[in-house]
């Protein structure tokens, strides 16, 4: 009965399969699961939303970093690889801020200016991103 419940028991009266045994059917799987997946290209517009353009990221064009504003879901994994398809700049590292929401007033009328999420994509050493035509 015990021997019943162990994987590799075949009963006596099943002919034994034909093809690749238990082993060579496992090192396959293996190969199929570690092939690398593929980025989708063009799914740029459901990451960044625009380049954040002020007077502080204007400076940090000067070392090489740039400032987008993202959607709140985007990861930076997501937002390095939509640079890199959008851009086609190598991307260093990515740094991003949620900057928080913050009320506002006009006269009587009480509101809330929105808050969002940006990111700060640092990319190699002469390369260059044209966030402003000129």
């Amino acid at each position: 009965m015990i021997r019943f419940f162990k994987k590799n028991y075949i009963p006596s009266h099943h002919p034994p399969a034909r093809g690749a045994g238990p082993s060579e059917k496992i090192e396959e799987i293996k190969e199929e699961i570690t092939a690398p997946k593929k980025a989708v290209i063009g799914e740029a517009y459901k990451i960044l939303r625009t380049p954040h353009i002020t007077e502080k990221a204007t400076d940090l064009v000067k070392k090489n970093q740039y400032v987008f504003k993202v959607f709140p879901e985007a990861n930076k994994t997501e937002i390095k690889k939509a640079i890199e398809d959008l851009y086609g700049v190598d991307v260093e590292s990515v740094k991003t801020i949620n900057i928080p929401r913050k009320k506002r007033r006009l006269g009587r009328i009480k509101g809330w200016r929105k808050g969002y999420k940006k990111a700060i994509v640092k990319i190699k050493e002469g390369q260059k991103i044209e966030v402003m035509p000129k």
